[in-house]
């Protein structure tokens, strides 16, 4: 009792301001329209690709399932931090109240847990599709595609929740505390604490590695052995459309997990709010963004339902 009457005192009393870009009014506009046109391009983007898995017929299998969730989850993940990012670019600084913070911080390590899993488990789909092909229907199933998917985001809630609550124990010093970010992201937020904050420190590395280092090492194997089973086809098409599949998530694997790894797995004391604050723009816009150009630009299936899918009636089967 005594902890939620000092977090509800401490939430009515303490708020939170982002530092700002830059003061120079022509640099405010320019980037609030630089990163407004990137926010609706990720909205449409990811759009299009949820719409066209959606209404094509062909795209009914595990691996378009997997990418429309992705896209799903990506218009969730800046959502939950574009708006009011762009709310405060233009210099206003706008106070963000404790609650307000936990609250961005809770669904931003969710969603983005949850996109880290979802890279995992379409590396697994890759390689039961590409090392185990006479199996792929009987593996990969509705059921179990459906429960890798609600597995992936309640580990990612857990862990989310847990580290929330644990920083947000925390005093904060003083009223009116500048964040040298666009958004509460953990490391930030834990440097404005007025306490010993090594246990929080070490919580973090134990999620980042859950999060970030197992994933990763589970791809790493799935292609290991996804690798092998390709260079021994012996059809050179076969060859060329595997890998150009497994290009494009590589891809997106390597921008995701590089820039989360670079910000959550480094030594504090290596690292500046600036430096975090521009690798954060990384996986906050760069890496939603490409997701549905790399996945349209290099797989040939969803190129050709782009095209088609206006002329077709949305029919949904699964294969």
């Amino acid at each position: 009792m005594l902890a939620v009457k000092h977090e509800l005192n401490q939430s009515e009393a303490t708020e939170f301001v982002f530092r700002v870009f830059t003061n120079v009014p022509e640099l405010q506009a320019l980037l609030f329209t630089l990163f407004l046109l990137l926010y609706l391009m990720i909205l449409c983007g990811n759009t299009a690709i949820i719409w066209v898995v959606c209404t094509h017929s062909s795209l009914h299998t595990p691996m378009y399932f997997f990418l429309g969730s992705l896209s799903f989850l990506e218009i969730c993940y800046t959502t939950d931090v574009v708006p009011l990012m762009l709310s405060n670019i233009l210099g206003s600084q706008t106070p963000i109240s404790l609650a307000g913070c936990g609250t961005q911080m809770f669904f931003f390590l969710t969603l983005g847990g949850t996109d880290c899993f979802f890279l995992a488990i379409m590396a697994y789909d890759r390689y039961v599709a590409i090392c185990h092909p006479l199996h792929y229907s009987l593996i990969m199933t509705r059921k179990l595609c459906l429960q890798m998917v609600l597995g992936s985001l309640n580990l990612a809630l857990f862990l989310s929740l847990q580290l929330t609550s644990l920083i947000f124990t925390l005093p904060f010093c003083g009223h009116h505390r500048e964040i040298n970010h666009f958004l509460c992201d953990v490391p930030p937020v834990l440097r404005l604490a007025c306490a010993d904050i090594h246990v929080h420190q070490a919580v973090l590395y134990v999620v980042s590695i859950l999060v970030l280092t197992v994933p990763f090492l589970l791809i790493f194997i799935s292609y290991v052995f996804i690798v092998s089973t390709i260079l021994r086809m012996r059809s050179a098409e076969g060859r060329q459309r595997a890998f150009s599949t497994c290009s494009s998530h590589l891809t997106v694997v390597l921008l995701q997990y590089g820039g989360c790894s670079l910000v959550y797995l480094r030594p504090r004391s290596s690292t500046s709010d600036d430096e975090d604050r521009q690798i954060a723009l990384v996986y906050t816009f760069v890496t939603p963004l490409l997701n549905p150009l790399i996945y349209t630009l290099r797989n040939k299936d969803v190129k050709d339902a782009l095209r088609n899918s206006i002329f077709r009636k949305p029919i949904f089967h699964w294969r």
